[in-house]
């Protein structure tokens, strides 16, 4: 299975019922307005020299007040998602006028019409708490990362949290065939390369291959093809906004699209097997990866044989220990045969990816198995 699709296949339209309410008796007002819900793929509703109905200034997504109408929603119920907007940055009375009408923010076109958009776009797809989005990197090559980035994803779809696992790394062989899903009809990395801008979320998740509530974006079996910094960002920028969680397994160099995978991560596993030679490896792949995430944090993974503690292997990298992973058959063997990585939930692997989900937060501690 190649994955390969037809252009209109690609997740690059946004689409939603949800649109905002735009209160406005200025026509030029309304036609950018309008023109910039379009961008934002959703219809608004306009009320044009009236005040709006109670319903609709209640149940909109957005609200929209062109700077020049405040005076048509001064006696309306206070609430949040109102916008006022306006063209004249010398306009300084349009901050009382505001203030008055309880606006969360005050914006002028055209300088803020990137941002308006996103927003709007943002409440077309129904966008609330981006996702808790994991990186997981091997200290060494065939240190288990790819297996816990699976078995991390496995574990928090099994909770019914929406979770998104992430390929990051081409050479690694494919997540799909780890998790038994290469035959499963869907979108893979080469059909998204050239993404730019926005991604719908609702649309990206649809389009990828899914075993059972798992959604993975991982890679054909072509040759290989790069995925520059901007398709980076718009994927996974696209996968957070769906919250839930991410797991983005990632390669142990770092060039211009992992920096972008970095900087939307929210925390680093580090996994280091108790070996010296693993530590010394693992040590210059935190410096490199740590130039850029900040909540980086050691998985020590046995056996512990060597003498090496899981505490030691953290203070010699220089790094946070988030915990340890005792042996498993399957860990290293991920072709065992025994289910996808993390489906054993007596294992240690499940038991260190539940508490470590359980307690995951920018800053946390570590976790026992």
């Amino acid at each position: 299975m190649t994955g390969s699709t037809t252009p209109d296949q690609r997740p690059t339209a946004i689409e939603g019922p949800a649109g905002p309410l735009i209160v406005t008796e200025d026509e030029t007002l309304l036609d950018d307005l309008l023109r910039l819900c379009a961008a934002a793929g959703t219809e608004p509703e306009v009320v044009f020299t009236a005040p709006p109905r109670a319903t609709s200034w209640d149940t909109a997504p957005l609200v929209l007040v062109g700077a020049e109408a405040t005076s048509r929603v001064q006696d309306t119920v206070r609430r949040k998602g109102v916008l006022v907007v306006g063209r004249d940055l010398h306009d300084h009375d349009v901050w009382r006028r505001a203030v008055a009408i309880g606006a969360d923010h005050v914006l002028f076109l055209p300088d803020a019409e990137t941002w308006l958009v996103d927003r709007i776009a943002d409440i077309a797809e129904g966008v609330s708490e981006p996702a808790l989005t994991v990186g997981v990197v091997g200290g060494r090559g065939g240190a288990g990362a790819s297996t816990l980035a699976c078995a991390l994803a496995v574990t928090a779809a099994g909770t019914g949290r929406r979770t998104m696992l992430i390929d990051g790394d081409p050479l690694g062989g494919g997540l799909d065939i780890l998790l038994g899903a290469e035959r499963v009809g869907g979108l893979r990395w080469p059909d998204l390369a050239d993404s730019r801008g926005r991604v719908n979320s609702g649309a990206l998740e649809e389009s990828l291959p899914r075993l059972d509530a798992l959604s993975v974006l991982s890679w054909d079996r072509g040759d290989s093809v790069l995925i520059p910094p901007q398709a980076m960002r718009s994927v996974l920028g696209a996968a957070r906004r769906r919250g839930g969680v991410v797991v983005v397994d990632l390669p142990r160099r770092v060039d211009d699209a992992v920096a972008e995978t970095l900087a939307q991560i929210d925390v680093g596993l580090l996994v280091v097997p108790a070996e010296l030679r693993a530590v010394a490896a693992a040590t210059r792949v935190a410096a490199a990866v740590g130039m850029v995430l900040k909540d980086l944090r050691v998985v020590a993974r046995g056996p512990f044989a060597s003498g090496l503690a899981d505490d030691e292997i953290a203070r010699l990298v220089g790094l946070p220990l988030a915990g340890q992973l005792p042996p498993e058959p399957g860990l290293s063997d991920a072709l065992s045969g025994s289910g996808p990585p993390g489906s054993a939930s007596r294992g240690p692997l499940a038991r260190f990816c539940t508490a470590f989900l359980a307690q995951a937060q920018p800053s946390g501690g570590s976790v026992t198995v």
